[in-house]
Formats: C-alpha cells, structure tokens, sequence
C-alpha cells in the first residue's frame, strides 16, 4: 500500500554479474526524508542510510532505473540504469577513514564490467579518480546540471 502510494519505493537487488534481479534482499527508500525522520526521529549516526535514500531518490529523479547490486560477496548501493548507460554508485559520508575507503572501493573494484563506477561522499574534495573510479562530493553531484 505505501508503495502504491509512493511514499516508499522499493530497489529489488541485482546480481550484477549475471544482470539479473534477485528475489530477495531488497531495501525500501522513503519518498521524504522529512516523513524518515519523524517515524525513525532524527539521528546523526544514521547519516549514511540517509545520503543514501537522498541519492536513490536523484537517481530516479534523473530517470534511472535503480538497484541494488551484488557481486561476490559485496553490496553495490546503485546499479543506475537508463537506455544509454549503466553507473555504479558507492555513497558514503566520508573516506577519510582507512576502513571504509577500502570497503568502499573494493565493492566497486569486484564488478567485472567496465561501466562507470563513482563514489559519493560528503568528503570535500576536487574530483578524484581512484584506478577508474570516480570519487565526487555528494553535494556538488546533486547541484550538477
């Protein structure tokens, strides 16, 4: 019913390496974050599932389709889709720490294709690219034209 009334939309999971959906393990992404926080109330150590649901929903504002992807044993957080092309996205709040780079870019590393793979981060950083994969801050991306 919420998802009839797109107050929440569901991104099945995709096995990236096959190109096909999996049955489970999807995420639901809520249509306002305003809404997110009244239910959940407002947490700072939620910031990443929040840059996350803010980036699904710009991803289908610029008319992608999106999942989840999967592969081997890693979470991609978007595989975005549209006619013309196929992105990867990883979101974070920052790569500052050691830990979380490296999870992070291993996940988008394990994908065999060559499509574009990105990273977005609150990290204020001048565009970076880490062995092919994009790394931008996450507001700059939002403001893109």
């Amino acid at each position: 019913m919420l998802e009839k009334s797109f107050i929440v939309y569901k991104a099945d999971r995709m096995d990236i390496r096959n190109k096909t959906l999996l049955k489970t393990l999807g995420k639901y992404y809520i249509s306002d974050i305003g809404i997110r926080n009244i239910i959940l109330g407002f947490r700072n150590i939620d910031e990443g599932h929040l840059l996350e649901n803010i980036v699904y929903l710009e991803l289908l504002r610029k008319g992608y389709k999106v999942h989840i992807g999967k592969t081997l044993d890693y979470e991609v957080n978007f595989v975005a889709e549209n006619p013309n092309q196929i992105i990867y996205y990883q979101v974070t709040r920052s790569l500052d720490n050691e830990n979380v780079r490296f999870r992070e870019i291993r996940s988008l590393e394990s994908i065999p294709d060559h499509y574009e793979k990105v990273i977005l981060t609150m990290d204020k950083t001048i565009n970076k690219d880490f062995n092919g994969i994009k790394i931008l801050n996450l507001i700059d991306w939002l403001l893109e034209k």
